[in-house]
């Protein structure tokens, strides 16, 4: 029989088949019978007189039998050859494919693109959301996988690995994803970054240890913080100049004052949520409010708005979500605030519009460029219409959405106070001046 190892070629498992096949054939149709197959047990004197012949015929069976294990040890070899050549095949195939496909796109115009122009494409690549978790489907980390050259320019684009989501995690769970954390911040290459931390824990040891080397690259930081205020955002950040912090927790109001506090040199923008501010909170801050030229809070009443305003000298967008409390009418002393270009109100109280009324009766903003509202049931049309002589502003665009329904006269009289505005209903029914 024709021997082989495991990683003949095809033609040599193919010969020793064929030569498995062709002795089989004649063991199989090998005639087994003898004279003595029929012969009754019981018949001792007829086996007696042929017992050599009978010993021949054992010894005959037993040179079959051995050479039928022989072959079908061969067979089982060469079967596992043949499950072994397949998958080789298979891997053959997805190279040669891999290959074509390589060489195809060599003609492909987008191969010629410069490097500068394929770094832009990439840019627009990245989803819309604001950070970004690592996904092997989702840029950046799928356009390192799509070829060699597209995995070089993106992993030397530091522009996409800017921005980042961190959820904490325990265990083996937390150094696997840890490793990847740590890759995609070291291809930020000292660029500012813009992080998103989920719930943490007090201590967070393993995120603390996680952003150390990079503390002063953070420019934009949103944290939730549960139940104590982890230790590690206490360090300063020279960088930090957007914060987000959504609180569930109000007893970690003086913790997270005190880290703003020391944020204080370089942070322009500051969105608090899930608080709602009155006098007392804003006072926790009063060495901060100067500095920010975007803010984002909800306020419990019209009055406490001035009194923000008066702090935020150099306010230029506010964003105001209305819980507004009854206490019954208060004075609101009029306010013109000379900086703010972009007002938006979001009237979560929606029962208290009187209040909003008000407020915006006190208000005179000249350099207002950007006007939104939502969730206000009884629109103050008249307010509004002071307002815009009032502030005498330059006016671009006029946002009235959910929640928020005027006529046509209402927007014609808009119109004739600011004659640029031009009206835009979109498929949802909003009404926007433009």
């Amino acid at each position: 029989m024709q021997t082989f190892d495991r990683f003949s070629p095809v033609p040599d498992i193919i010969s020793a088949l064929q030569t498995i096949l062709a002795n089989s054939r004649v063991i199989i149709s090998a005639d087994l019978d003898t004279p003595y197959s029929r012969l009754s047990n019981t018949d001792r004197s007829a086996i007696e007189l042929k017992d050599r012949s009978i010993s021949a015929i054992i010894t005959e069976r037993q040179q079959q039998l051995d050479a039928t294990l022989h072959e079908t040890s061969a067979l089982e070899t060469v079967m596992d050859c043949l499950k072994n050549l397949q998958k080789q095949l298979v891997e053959k195939v997805d190279k040669i494919i891999q290959s074509m496909n390589l060489h195809k796109g060599l003609l492909s115009p987008l191969w010629r693109l410069p490097n500068e122009v394929l770094s832009l494409i990439f840019v627009h690549c990245l989803p819309t959301h604001h950070h970004l978790m690592p996904a092997a489907r989702l840029a950046p980390m799928l356009l390192t996988a799509i070829c060699r050259r597209w995995r070089e320019v993106a992993v030397n684009m530091p522009k996409l690995w800017c921005r980042l989501h961190i959820q904490e995690a325990e265990g083996r769970d937390w150094q696997r994803i840890a490793f990847c954390y740590s890759s995609w911040l070291e291809r930020s290459r000292g660029f500012r970054l813009s992080l998103t931390l989920g719930s943490l824990r007090s201590r967070s040891t393993n995120t603390q240890n996680l952003l150390q080397p990079y503390i002063n690259q953070i420019s934009s930081l949103s944290i939730l913080v549960h139940r104590q205020v982890p230790e590690f955002i206490m360090t300063d950040s020279l960088a930090l100049e957007d914060l987000t912090v959504s609180i569930a927790y109000l007893n970690a109001m003086p913790a997270i004052a005190q880290f703003i506090s020391r944020q204080r040199l370089s942070l322009r923008s500051l969105k608090l949520k899930g608080l709602v501010f009155n006098l007392h909170y804003l006072s926790c801050l009063n060495s901060v409010w100067a500095h920010l030229t975007n803010v984002e809070l909800a306020i419990d009443q019209p009055n406490t708005v001035i009194h923000l305003l008066r702090l935020c000298s150099n306010l230029s967008a506010f964003t105001i979500h209305a819980v507004f409390m009854h206490t019954g009418i208060q004075a609101i002393e009029p306010f013109t605030h000379t900086k703010i270009q972009s007002l938006r109100i979001d009237n979560s109280n929606s029962g208290l519009t009187d209040s909003l009324s008000r407020l915006i009766d006190a208000l005179s903003l000249p350099k207002l460029r950007v006007f939104e509202a939502r969730y206000v049931r009884t629109w103050p049309h008249e307010e509004l219409k002071a307002f815009l002589v009032r502030s005498n502003c330059p006016l671009m665009s006029l946002d009235l959405g959910f929640g928020v329904t005027t006529t046509d006269e209402q927007r014609a009289e808009y119109i004739a106070i600011i004659p640029s505005l031009e009206v835009v209903v979109d498929p949802m029914g909003r009404d926007h001046f433009i």
